[in-house]
């Protein structure tokens, strides 16, 4: 007690007089080094629950890890079992502190003859980490942070989500590694935790876990960006687009006798070693398709039963079927209608129609699908 007490004295020194409460944006997670040391050496006081709440808030969202505060005009009786239950409801309810914050502990006693509780703070996560939380309002907003994260081969991302919506973060990161191979070289496996369990805005903690480092990884992206690079050029000045989807084809399948394999590191072993499987095939045509000015997507189905991957171009608004292993088969670049993709299942609903044009309004520009009448399915 009287350890407490010299503290107090300590304060009361310092203070020329009680200050309001300072209350901002309390969900602010920018940098504020100086207030927030500021803070440290000055008094809060406040004088009913609300304020008292708020008090608690500031203190953890910016990292403070002991304060007095002072209770001015403030019913006594109702001290302890207001702070008790202030205490519970910041750490219940808001989002930086049910992150941050481990416990919350109190001691009760006076500060220039008001009444007053010295608080202690301790943290799973620091001010320095609090200082990295990032901002977002919508689901656009949440997919960028991740994406930039996953480009840059981080370790994780931890976010203050304004408007939060359940979300299967495992499928958005496998979904972007998809449709980006050329920007992330190994999909992670994904850990999301987010606090706390209810609310409008919560912190959600995404954890990547990688089997190659960091440094490796970037390694990687460099080799595969050359190549990328290499294939841009290689069909730049080209003819019309199914042309450049053929030469594609070539510059994509024909660099290789391939092995086919599935490989943790799908672009970077398909470039570089010739490794992969339908999968890292079609995702690395369609990403090269797009960067050299082809609109191209990856359709995720089963063919003969098994699970595959394969592509559709969109020509002057016609889209056509390319499965790059079955042209190989084949012999050569192909096309294929809807109706012609037999043994192939898929969502029906969620890719554009594949079929031609009504003879009497034909598109310009456009080629005829080649059908192979000795096709194997």
């Amino acid at each position: 007690m009287k350890r407490w007490l010299l503290m107090i004295i300590m304060f009361a020194l310092l203070l020329s007089g009680c200050s309001g409460i300072r209350v901002g944006h309390y969900h602010s997670v920018e940098a504020h080094d100086a207030q927030s040391n500021q803070m440290e050496s000055q008094n809060i006081s406040v004088t009913n629950y609300d304020q008292l709440c708020q008090a608690l808030v500031s203190l953890t969202n910016e990292g403070i890890k002991s304060q007095v505060i002072s209770f001015a005009e403030y019913d006594q009786t109702k001290l302890d079992q207001d702070m008790r239950k202030a205490i519970w409801w910041v750490k219940t309810y808001d989002p930086i502190t049910a992150y941050a914050v481990e416990k919350i502990t109190f001691e009760k006693g006076t500060s220039s003859g008001q009444s007053a509780v010295a608080v202690s703070i301790s943290y799973i996560h620091d001010r320095t980490e609090i200082r990295k939380i990032q901002k977002a309002k919508s689901i656009k907003n949440v997919r960028q942070l991740i994406q930039t994260a996953l480009n840059n081969s981080q370790a994780g991302v931890v976010l203050l989500w304004e408007e939060y919506k359940q979300t299967d973060f495992e499928q958005l990161v496998e979904d972007y590694a998809v449709e980006f191979p050329q920007l992330v070289m190994e999909t992670p496996k994904v850990s999301a935790t987010v606090y706390p369990e209810t609310g409008e805005q919560r912190v959600v903690e995404l954890k990547f876990t990688y089997q190659n480092s960091r440094e490796t990884l970037r390694q990687m992206q460099s080799q595969v960006s050359s190549v990328f690079s290499s294939a841009e050029l290689y069909v730049f000045g080209k003819g019309p687009t199914m042309e450049k989807a053929a030469l594609l084809y070539a510059f994509l399948v024909e660099r290789y006798d391939y092995q086919l394999e599935t490989s943790i590191t799908p672009a970077y072993s398909l470039l570089q070693y010739g490794v992969g499987d339908n999968k890292a095939f079609a995702s690395v045509y369609a990403a090269m398709c797009e960067q050299s000015g082809l609109r191209c997507q990856v359709i995720t189905g089963t063919r003969r039963g098994e699970p595959w991957f394969w592509n559709l171009i969109d020509v002057g608004g016609v889209y056509y079927h390319v499965d790059l292993l079955r042209c190989n088969e084949l012999g050569g670049f192909r096309t294929w209608m809807d109706a012609d993709m037999d043994g192939y299942v898929w969502d029906y609903f969620a890719y554009p129609e594949s079929v031609l044009p009504e003879p009497e309004n034909p598109e310009t520009g456009t080629v005829q699908p080649i059908q192979d009448e000795t096709d194997p399915t």
